[in-house]
């Protein structure tokens, strides 16, 4: 007797063992970098309301990189500093202020995953 496995009840499915490890190992890989890049990105926000109160509140470059620091010190930012601000004036007298900085997530070994961020106030 000859029985057809494609065509049996009793045919299995699912992941195998080493289906479920891999996918368990991707999983963690995930959630490791998630978990260290979320407080990178909560910084990113702090950078550009603390750059938007600076252009706001200065009137000076000296005054605007005071009050960036000022705001970094409270909400501790500490990837970029009043001193590596780009200040400018635009045509109607408005403070314009840029910034642009990195940050690393040490992967394994010599790989490292960077974000990149840049941004300037209106």
């Amino acid at each position: 007797m000859h029985i057809n496995r494609s065509t049996s009840p009793f045919r299995q499915r699912g992941l195998s063992f080493f289906g479920l490890v891999f996918v368990g190992v991707f999983a963690v890989a995930v959630f490791a970098i998630g978990g260290q890049s979320v407080p990178i990105f909560l910084e990113y926000q702090a950078i550009k309301k603390a750059a938007a109160k600076a252009a706001k509140e200065g009137s000076t470059v000296a005054d605007v990189r005071a009050s960036f620091d000022r705001a970094a010190a409270i909400d501790t930012i500490n990837s970029i500093q009043g001193k590596d601000l780009e200040i400018a004036k635009r045509g109607d007298n408005k403070i314009v202020v840029s910034y642009k900085y990195s940050r690393e997530i040490p992967l394994a070994g010599p790989a490292y995953l960077v974000y990149r961020f840049e941004g300037q106030t209106n």
